[in-house]
């Protein structure tokens, strides 16, 4: 059964606590200066009026500074942290978070009995003796924004830009969390604002290198979006209100956690990304992050377009332009699943034979300016949408999703560069034209590679690795110019169907694309269960490991990894 809430244990020794009272009580009876960090998503004001209220109560005094209040003007926070003019997309920002302020505040040591809570973006600037971070998960600051009531780092007082939040804020506050991981002393969950919870920094560390070492899933999460199907609430149960669930965030690193607790009352939501950022070999292993740092490179999730329509025709940068336009060091290649797909249903890939790139500039110019409709299979190729094909689409490629698929979208971490052509002159949520950045997409289309070399390298047949009885490995995908492949175990033995593998040395992702699901038992003899269309990391450090299938029906598995440095090719 597809789980909503995968959460694991906490180490031996760990510390959880949940409630404000419960988290006050971990707070030292002064006198002491506590830095809080976190992003701006934080309810501050409750954050500091409750651990007032419980100190209180414990005999404590609390003073409390908002750092808030000390940012440089708005207009110079603009100044030193914009990237770009670019009315769609942003330079990732390489400001540290210093940068948002033109003079610290000096405030006084506490006095005996007293406690200075510091608190919000920046706040471990200051000296202290103490250093919690508090947080709210990303997913809740891009629905705020969505909403009207978002807020942008440094900019408080400012109505909230999404774009800014993507491309300016996060990677600042995400590089000065990832500074902070080694050495917070406690880690506040803040996402019921009545009921938060605390984990003591030590603990922390001890379940994320714990968790390092073996299969962990991530918390899933479904966004909506104008083009979402339904498959998500019709069959998993989720977001059954939303007007649909378009986008499956499975694994995307960025923005993924993972549950730490026993008890949905209490637990903890921590990013996936400090295990990258403290634990690099053991997750990634060794060869991998000597490429990609303490980034994880590669991202599952879901493109649901049952019920639902047509996806963008788009593109993704290629590499000079993603390293030198927007500043990620590598690109977007991404591959298509098809979880479920029929004959009447398709994807579109890659440009015909015959497309000319001056008609398809002319067309996709008079949709953005005019509205007038364009058919994109004018000049991009389409394919029916087989359940269990792979696609293909290495950075460049035109492509989409049509209407009444479920497709799994395995792909370079790179997320946040959508280069659209055409869509379907589509409003947005409010009624207005969604934007078309197309030039951008027209500066990075691929017109070397169409027609009959499209089907040759991108619809790529499956090819058998290995086999054994009742059980074989295939390659379904791989390229020299992409950095990862695609296999796939095929378990058809019924109950008793077992295939044996091994990380060495470099991670896995696995994801149960057909069938009732799989028992994965390590070498260190530890179990993990993993149902359909749920996705699991296998850490490099696992090494050897075995599947056995759940159930009497065939079960099915894609697994992606980094492809070893020999065969990578340049990008």
């Amino acid at each position: 059964m597809y789980r909503l809430d995968p959460r694991y244990a906490p180490a031996p020794g760990a510390v959880l606590a949940t409630g404000w009272r419960a988290v006050a009580a971990r707070l030292p009876q002064g006198p002491a200066t506590v830095a809080v960090e976190g992003p701006p998503t934080v309810d501050w004001e409750r954050l500091a009026a409750r651990l007032t209220e419980e100190l209180a109560a414990l005999g404590t005094t609390m003073r409390a500074l908002d750092l808030r209040a000390h940012h440089a003007p708005p207009a110079a926070v603009r100044h030193r942290t914009d990237t770009t003019d670019d009315p769609y997309y942003c330079r990732l920002a390489q400001n540290p978070l210093r940068d948002l302020f033109d003079d610290l505040p000096r405030p006084p040591r506490p006095s005996t009995g007293e406690l200075l809570l510091v608190h919000g973006p920046g706040a471990s600037l200051l000296p202290h003796d103490l250093l919690w971070y508090a947080d709210l998960p990303k997913r809740h600051a891009e629905a705020a924004m969505n909403m009207g009531i978002g807020r942008n780092l440094g900019l408080p007082y400012d109505k909230g830009d999404l774009r800014r939040l993507f491309y300016i804020d996060w990677p600042m506050l995400d590089r000065h969390r990832d500074a902070l991981a080694p050495r917070v002393d406690g880690w506040l969950d803040t996402q019921d604002h009545d009921n938060p919870t605390y984990i003591d920094g030590d603990g922390l560390r001890a379940t994320l290198a714990d968790l390092s070492r073996r299969p962990v899933r991530t918390r899933p999460y479904f966004n909506s979006t104008p083009w979402g199907g339904h498959w998500a609430q019709d069959v998993l149960g989720f977001n059954p209100g939303a007007r649909n669930t378009a986008l499956g965030y499975e694994l995307i690193a960025p923005e993924s956690g993972v549950l730490i607790g026993t008890h949905p009352r209490q637990q903890a939501e921590i990013p996936f990304q400090l295990l990258c950022v403290l634990h690099p070999d053991a997750l990634l292993g060794p060869e991998v992050s000597a490429g990609f740092g303490t980034s994880f490179p590669i991202r599952f999730d879901y493109l649901d377009t049952l019920g639902g329509g047509n996806l963008s025709v788009h593109c993704h940068p290629k590499e000079p332009y993603m390293r030198e336009r927007f500043g990620w060091p590598y690109t977007q290649h991404e591959t298509y699943y098809l979880t479920l797909g029929g004959p009447d249903t398709r994807v579109f890939l890659g440009l015909r034979d015959d497309a000319d790139p001056d008609r398809f500039r002319k067309e996709i110019e008079e949709a953005a300016h005019d509205g007038v409709p364009m058919d994109p299979e004018d000049h991009v190729m389409t394919f029916p949408a087989e359940q269990g094909r792979l696609f293909m689409i290495p950075a460049g490629t035109p492509h989409a999703s049509g209407a009444g698929n479920l497709v799994l979208e395995i792909s370079a971490t790179p997320y946040l560069y959508s280069l659209r052509f055409y869509d379907w002159l589509r409003p947005d949520a409010d009624g207005e034209p969604r934007p078309l950045p197309y030039e951008h997409g027209l500066a990075n289309l691929e017109t070397e590679r169409r027609g009959d070399t499209v089907i040759r390298d991108l619809v790529q047949e499956p090819r058998t690795l290995r086999r054994g009885e009742g059980w074989r490995e295939e390659l379904l995908g791989a390229l020299d110019e992409m950095f990862y492949e695609v296999r796939r175990h095929v378990l058809d033995g019924g109950a008793d169907a077992e295939v044996d593998d091994d990380t060495a040395g470099r991670f896995h992702v696995l994801n149960v694309v057909e069938g009732e699901g799989v028992m994965l038992h390590t070498a260190a003899g530890e179990r993990h269960t993993l149902s359909y269309a749920e996705t699991l990391t296998v850490p490099a450090a696992v090494g050897p490991y075995r599947l056995a299938a759940i159930g009497t029906r065939t079960v099915k598995v894609v697994k992606a990894l980094v492809r070893p440095a020999p065969s990578r090719g340049d990008s």
